[in-house]
């Protein structure tokens, strides 16, 4: 599958246009036929044929042949800054994971129900348990 540039890491996720647009010219990178877009970007025949149509009307792909796709320099310049968006966002994505792995630490230690009585004056819970006293 050397004509697929990007491993996704999120399973389970679904790919925005942008991914979409990515893995098809990724495969057409080389020069592709339908089928082979079909199944290497992992796409239905039915989003498929959408796409095509789109890279196409965008000047990102253009026919070699009757049955074969290819990119322009468009479409290299497309996949050349959709790499580096890609690889910004995957280190913006895992700070946020760290933040919010932080914030659950924070949660669980200090403001968790085992830990009401701990001292923490303006935690709700001790208040009222404080008012029924």
């Amino acid at each position: 599958m050397a004509g697929l540039i990007w491993v996704w890491l999120w399973l389970g996720r679904y790919r925005s246009r942008l991914e979409i647009i990515a893995d098809v010219l990724g495969v057409v990178r080389e020069g592709a036929k339908k089928t082979q877009i079909m199944y290497q970007a992992n796409l239905s025949y039915r989003l498929l044929t959408r796409y095509l149509k789109d890279v196409l009307d965008l000047g990102l792909v253009r026919m070699e042949d009757e049955t074969t796709y290819e990119l322009t320099a468009k479409g290299a310049g497309f996949l050349q800054e959709f790499k580096g968006y890609h690889e910004r966002r995957v280190k913006v994505e895992m700070q946020l994971n760290d933040v919010e792995e932080k914030k659950l630490v924070l949660v669980n230690t200090f403001l968790n129900t085992h830990n009401v009585h701990a001292g923490l004056k303006n935690c709700p819970k001790k208040k009222d348990a404080e008012a029924r006293e």
